[in-house]
């Protein structure tokens, strides 16, 4: 019995040094793997630090940089400043330096003076006719001064009602005359006697502003009327009363643009001038003074 003893308390004692054994070796594996986790975070953070510190740097090379440049801008601008001592002198950069800045300014006028087109008969009417207007009438504000509003230029056409191809024809030629697209008009009314239907299309018709209004005047005035047969002047009966005024030509091949042999029918148009005038006096010294050639009174 009592060698039946021994043996198991030799079992009992390598069964507990296993045990031992065993929960030594999980005790390492635990060890391991949180170093090994904690060497992860550390790597990570790190990183982390790492690029933190190197946007740290670029912005700090970016502000160097940007201080770099205000530096350069204003050692320009003190360089370009001269001591009045040296202006006294009277020295060859000083001139230098001024002629470039005078040169600068030329260049800029010119370039303004490129891009804002002024028409000629604009010109002549802000030079000449608001003086000689103020001259006879002695207006008490320069915005009654009378002035040119628009011109309205009209096409009638009687044999539209059986080609309908003529209103496309005189609406290609009006808007070759006035630079302007021109649009068709329409008849208002039913009238049996010239076959003509509500709707349908009888003329054409440009309204021009600005610009092209004063350019459009020049034209008339230096260049169609001289080329009127038989012109003697233009007619000082052909106000309306309200200080505006119309022009009638009988023929379209007064003006340069229009080519006789693409032409398939001589057409007159009505040429009307609108103005601020209050009275036909006051409108026909404006018109007058800005070149139109009217017979004497």
């Amino acid at each position: 019995m009592s060698e039946e003893k021994k043996v198991k308390s030799e079992k009992n004692t390598k069964a507990k040094k296993d045990v031992e054994k065993k929960e030594v070796e999980k005790e390492k594996k635990k060890s391991s793997s949180k170093s090994e986790k904690s060497v992860e975070k550390g790597e990570k953070k790190g990183k982390v630090i790492k690029a933190e510190k190197t946007h740290k740097e670029t912005e700090k090379e970016e502000k160097k940089e940007i201080k770099e440049v205000k530096e350069v801008a204003k050692q320009e601008k003190k360089e370009e400043k001269v001591s009045p001592e040296v202006e006294a002198s009277g020295g060859k950069a000083v001139k230098e330096i001024k002629e470039s800045k005078e040169e600068k300014k030329i260049e800029k006028k010119e370039a303004k003076q490129k891009v804002k087109y002024i028409p000629r008969m604009r010109k002549l009417y802000e030079t000449e006719a608001v003086k000689a207007l103020n001259a006879l009438y002695k207006y008490s504000s320069p915005m009654a001064v009378p002035r040119l509003v628009k011109v309205v230029i009209n096409m009638g056409l009687g044999d539209a009602t059986q080609d309908k191809g003529v209103v496309d024809a005189a609406v290609e030629e009006l808007t070759i005359i006035a630079g302007q697209r021109a649009v068709k008009t329409f008849a208002k009314k039913s009238i049996s006697n010239f076959h003509l239907r509500e709707g349908m299309p009888i003329g054409a018709r440009v309204t021009l502003r600005g610009s092209r209004m004063y350019d459009f005047i020049d034209k008339l005035v230096n260049i169609a009327l001289p080329r009127v047969r038989d012109f003697k002047g233009l007619s000082t009966s052909s106000f309306d009363g309200r200080g505006n005024y119309t022009i009638g030509l009988r023929e379209q091949l007064v003006f340069p643009e229009i080519d006789y042999d693409k032409i398939s029918k001589v057409r007159g148009m009505d040429i009307t001038i609108v103005t601020t005038a209050r009275t036909d006096d006051e409108a026909y010294q404006l018109l007058k003074n800005v070149g139109f050639p009217f017979k004497e009174k």
